[in-house]
């Protein structure tokens, strides 16, 4: 799957952007028709720590799938909204099984 990667106002490191590939990889386990999905990594000014924000669309025939995280780091930001994508995932393939 095509992972179209965005770090605003900074410059994401290659281990990043790899981990991040990895993981929405993964994806491709759970439902196989993903389009591509495009990845945004925003940090905000703020002096709370949880200021990293993962945001990452899903395109599926037919829908688009969102899901916006903010943590203290990328990492997790990207392995909690891979999680919420992978029961978005199964849920759409459960609907789609239904219709079978």
């Amino acid at each position: 799957m095509k992972v179209n990667t965005q770090s605003v106002n900074f410059n994401a490191d290659k281990k990043l952007i790899s981990f991040i590939q990895k993981r929405m990889d993964k994806l491709d386990l759970f439902y196989d028709k993903i389009i591509k999905s495009d990845v945004f990594l925003k940090v905000e000014n703020t002096k709370d720590k949880e200021n990293k924000i993962f945001e990452a669309r899903v395109s599926v025939p037919g829908d688009v799938l969102v899901v916006k995280k903010q943590c203290k780091s990328f990492e997790e930001g990207a392995d909690s909204a891979a999680d919420s994508l992978e029961r978005q995932l199964k849920k759409r393939k459960e609907k789609l099984r239904a219709y079978l």
